[in-house]
């Protein structure tokens, strides 16, 4: 069966509220129809920020701009329409439909609230792991066990700490942020530094090249967006790697971070045929190699 590709159309009819949660944005307030944040365009201390619940439609008061959920992914991510459908068409966001005006509110819990984190131990984390061709010692190493709350239920996931103390949470079913979204940098004093997107782009690049971390350290975005942030990290590294994902973004990216730093090249051709490094490990058609 050919896949279903996301169109405009389509797109349009996600939820925003959902997507700013994907990428650690809550609301400070809401009523049954609407919801403020504070701007994930800038740092404020008054939310200015609205959705609009019944059309599904932001506005930055701040800014005087807003619209769909295209337009918001085009701003945040700095992408082109097609970009945006493509992040969205291969779930590098997991997004509900917008629902329908609620009659009366719901409480619930607000955002995310972690319970408890553990060693990796559940199963099913076990199992999504095993899937995406993880070494289990890698990801015990690196990420955690996490319990948490959202809307009144619990779930748990993988997670992966940022420098800000939120979390990256990840399972067969999600691809959440527990606020503060922030970049997540292992900073144990080496040379060089490696620059990748996701969590899974980290612990694969850990499978395939062990050898690069004896002089490097790793930088995880956790999101695009945050590289515009990149200066105050890679001052004083020797070489920093980007390993970004080999897609019209990522290209993107690549090109501006070495016109803009001299210590910048692109070491992409790591994983040249395959979207990005997991999907690399995933074809089980590699041999650990040196750097």
């Amino acid at each position: 069966m050919k896949e279903k590709r996301m169109n405009c159309e389509t797109a349009r009819g996600l939820c925003i509220i959902s997507a700013l949660a994907n990428m650690g944005h809550f609301p400070k307030r809401e009523s049954k129809k609407e919801a403020w944040f504070l701007s994930p365009f800038r740092k404020e201390t008054q939310a200015s920020f609205k959705v609009s619940k019944a059309l599904n439609r932001w506005y930055d008061h701040g800014e005087g701009t807003g619209g769909n959920l295209i337009d918001l992914m085009m701003k945040i991510t700095g992408s082109s329409v097609p970009e945006v459908l493509e992040l969205l068409n291969r779930g590098a966001y997991v997004l509900l439909q917008a629902p329908a005006p609620a009659k009366a509110p719901m409480k619930t819990t607000k955002g995310i609230l972690i319970k408890e984190v553990l060693d990796i131990s559940h199963p099913a984390l076990e199992q999504y792991l095993e899937d995406r061709c993880i070494p289990m010692t890698i990801a015990r190493s690196h990420t955690k066990e996490v319990h948490f709350v959202m809307g009144n239920r619990n779930y748990f996931a993988i997670g992966l700490k940022n420098i800000k103390g939120g979390w990256e949470l990840r399972n067969s079913f999600q691809k959440l942020c527990a606020s503060p979204k922030a970049i997540t940098h292992f900073n144990d004093g080496k040379k060089n530094l490696a620059i990748v997107e996701g969590m899974f782009d980290f612990l694969s690049l850990k499978a395939i090249v062990p050898t690069l971390f004896k002089d490097s350290d790793i930088l995880i975005l956790n999101s695009l967006a945050f590289a515009n942030q990149l200066e105050e990290f890679i001052d004083g590294y020797t070489r920093c790697k980007l390993l970004l994902d080999n897609d019209c973004a990522g290209d993107r990216m690549t090109k501006t971070l070495m016109e803009q730093y001299m210590n910048v090249e692109d070491g992409r051709e790591l994983f040249r045929g395959f979207k990005d490094i997991n999907e690399k490990l995933q074809d089980g058609n590699w041999t650990k190699v040196k750097v």
